[in-house]
């Protein structure tokens, strides 16, 4: 395709970094803005930047929106709607696609409207009353908050005891701790089953045909323990609209549509041999999620992009496999410490003992005089991907990446896809939910 003009706004934090970089590597005119003052710095070296996205706006072909945020405040997705009735080519959301995240109540009455069985669930503005919830319907919970402190992903915690006394013990800390920040949160019953993500694209009209199913690694440490992240990791396949979308996201396209959203959408699910039950949305791109579907997006990205902003009938050629993605993180994270952050991290150089940088993907990363420096404030420098017929030999190629990289301080999990090869896709695929073995790649190990 000829050189087209990509417009990249980052209204709050820099996430969107890789793939501006992915599409200007490709040969495109790139532009990219952040808002965050601290994640300025991200991307510098790699894309171009402006100070002004809306003085960019008729000069761009394509605008890229990468997340819900305008700072504090839900947003985006009011500006892309005002760009798309300007005529411009927009990859973002709207106001009631960006409440599906930020509202989890409404996220629920959508889902069940359009005939998408949901759990139990119940929305709570008071502590007091969701304690009492809990004394009075004793069950394993999840607690989800709602609004602007959900960004903070250790507060989501997952209830183990039968009676709920831990879910009860943990509201009352939350009151005393949170209170003055915590405006509600969502008690969900807990369900057992297989963790995954059903993604679409969609052009604002319907989804493309290609699926992606994700499986994400959240807690900190393997075994999956510790403190909760935003995201550790992630594993992914692609395949057809098959069952799991058909009963989920896809009984979303005609409301999709009326909304004109354009971009990735992704639902998370617990699955199990009684059905597909809903958790939450993501009516935006994923971290790392993007980096890795761009790992495993064999045609042309920026094509791709661009006919999904203008509607072009979008098609995407996709690695016939398995894919890992293993997040590279540095001190403090996952927490806010600016002393520790100082001493440990900022500025360090990031050295590859390759010259190879395949599969290497940017996060939190500058180029300075040639050489790769952490940026920002969050550290979390990299992606690093690998793919494969199986899962396993996708493991094994990222981390043989992984290993290859050279940052102190720097720690991952290692057990990235670990859950797939041990149990989950056999369930998936013994429940009936992954269609015909033609729809996925049938060798786990």
């Amino acid at each position: 395709m000829d050189p087209e003009r990509f417009l990249f706004v980052s209204a709050d934090a820099a996430l969107i970094t890789d793939l501006a970089w992915q599409i200007h590597r490709e040969g495109h005119e790139v532009k990219y803005y952040v808002e965050s003052e601290s994640d300025r710095e991200i991307g510098d070296g790699f894309v171009p930047k402006t100070d002004d996205w809306r003085a960019e706006v008729e000069w761009a072909d394509v605008i890229i929106f990468d997340d819900i945020w305008v700072g504090d405040d839900v947003g985006t997705g009011r500006i892309a709607e005002e760009l798309r009735e300007r005529g411009k080519a927009v990859v973002g959301g709207t106001p009631n696609t960006d409440r599906l995240e930020a509202d989890r109540g409404y996220a629920m009455e959508i889902l069940e409207t359009h005939g998408v069985t949901t759990i139990e669930h119940h929305i709570f503005h008071d502590f007091d009353a969701g304690i009492q919830h809990v004394q009075e319907n004793p069950a394993p919970y999840v607690i989800k908050p709602l609004g602007e402190v959900q960004n903070v992903k250790r507060l989501l915690y997952v209830g183990n005891e039968d009676d709920g006394s831990d879910v009860v013990d943990v509201l009352r800390a939350y009151k005393k701790a949170w209170g003055h920040r915590m405006k509600g949160f969502q008690l969900q019953r807990k369900v057992e089953g297989v963790e995954v993500a059903i993604c679409g694209f969609f052009d604002g009209e319907r989804f493309v045909d290609q699926v992606n199913f994700n499986f994400e690694h959240k807690k900190l440490f393997p075994g999956n323990i510790g403190p909760s992240t935003g995201e550790m990791g992630t594993s992914m396949f692609w395949a057809g609209q098959n069952k799991l979308f058909k009963e989920t996201l896809g009984k979303l396209e005609g409301w999709l549509a009326k909304e004109g959203y354009v971009g990735s959408i992704d639902l998370n699910c617990i699955v199990n041999a009684e059905g597909i039950y809903p958790l939450e949305f993501t009516p935006r791109f994923g971290y790392p999620t993007i980096a890795l579907q761009e790992e495993s997006i064999e045609s042309s990205t920026g094509q791709f992009f661009y006919d999904l902003a203008r509607g072009n009938d979008p098609r995407v050629a996709v690695h016939n496999g398995y894919q890992i993605a293993v997040r590279v993180v540095l001190p403090p994270f996952p927490f806010d410490d600016a002393k520790t952050y100082d001493e440990n991290s900022r500025n360090a150089a990031v050295v590859f003992e390759a010259d190879d940088r395949e599969g290497i993907h940017l996060e939190d990363t500058k180029r300075v005089d040639g050489q790769w420096r952490v940026a920002g404030e969050s550290g979390m420098p990299l992606v690093v991907t690998g793919k494969g017929e199986t899962m396993q030999r996708a493991r094994e190629q990222a981390y043989e990446r992984v290993d290859r990289i050279v940052i102190p301080n720097l720690y991952y999990r290692d057990d990235i896809g670990e859950r797939w090869i041990d149990g989950d896709g056999d369930r998936l695929q013994a429940w009936g939910y992954l269609g015909p073995s033609g729809s996925y790649s049938s060798v786990c190990n």
